[in-house]
């Protein structure tokens, strides 16, 4: 591989086999039978169920559709468009009887911030949603974050980044694309600018103030080939996004992990005190 800055590379149908694999062997080391995932009727959700759909049989597969009163049509029709072509089980539950009151206290919609703290807010409610969801069906919850998204802490921690497995977590969204064209997935929704439909006009990229094209070229070179930010910066990517993204991913890097735990005993749970996801005998009690 030459020193040029160039998107990730993958293989469509090899990445389907080992990605359908790991959901097969999540459900066996957990127990569970089923899934449920949440379903906005974009590119993330929509491969996330198409790959699901691959291990277990639509009824076995609740994909929950959640919006809020602000939410795009677009986003509906969309992720029926995905419950249809699966024929997977499905249920809408709008959410925003449930975040107008926090909403209130927050203040209306108006600066970054703010908006910011209002998704924060009715990603976290989906979350809740999703969770009782998956008591009620008995099914494990698969997430829908991808890895450009999880670099760049471009989520709502307990919120959308909340989940029992990340099957598309390793893949950029680039390369998500291609998966999600191989799988069949409608290209709709394969082509349409990437939104947490948040609030209305919402996109990823104009937040983020970059094309992922772009971000995933730098992170591409930060992180997979570990290039330093001169190495990036002479193969032809600005300096000014290749220190940005480092800073992020370096400053996001608390979302990635799960809660540090002080170390006061020989045997710390979740440190030195580990075990399998299922042993013989063993019994689920919650999620």
């Amino acid at each position: 591989m030459t020193d040029e800055a160039v998107l990730p590379q993958i293989d469509p149908d090899e990445t389907i086999d080992v990605i359908v694999r790991f959901i097969r062997a999540q459900l066996e080391q957990t127990g569970f039978e089923r899934l449920v995932l949440g379903l906005s009727g974009g590119v993330d959700s929509a491969t996330v169920a198409y790959l699901c759909a691959r291990v277990v049989s639509p009824d076995r597969l609740l994909a929950v559709r959640m919006p809020y009163r602000t939410s795009s049509d677009a986003s509906e029709t969309d992720a029926l468009r995905v419950v249809e072509a699966l024929g997977c089980v499905t249920e809408r539950v709008d959410i925003t009887p449930m975040v107008e009151p926090m909403l209130e206290l927050i203040g209306p919609e108006g600066d970054g911030a703010l908006n910011v703290r209002r998704g924060n807010v009715m990603a976290r409610q989906r979350m809740i949603v999703l969770y009782d969801r998956s008591a009620a069906f008995d099914a494990l919850v698969a997430g829908t974050s991808n890895k450009t998204e999880a670099l760049l802490g471009y989520g709502t921690l307990w919120g959308d980044m909340a989940a029992a497995f990340q099957p598309i977590g390793d893949l950029y969204k680039s390369q998500l694309r291609e998966v999600a064209t191989a799988l069949g997935v409608p290209p709709e929704i394969v082509a349409k600018p990437p939104s947490a439909d948040l609030w209305p006009g919402q996109t990823d990229e104009g937040e983020l103030g970059r094309s992922y094209d772009e971000l995933d070229r730098a992170l591409f070179a930060l992180v997979d080939r570990r290039w330093s930010v001169e190495r990036c910066v002479g193969a032809g990517l600005p300096r000014e996004l290749v220190e940005w993204v480092a800073r992020r991913v370096a400053m996001m890097e608390f979302k990635r992990q799960t809660p540090p735990v002080a170390k006061v005993s020989l045997r710390t749970p979740g440190i030195d005190h580990l075990y399998p996801r299922r042993r013989p005998g063993s019994r689920r009690t919650s999620r």
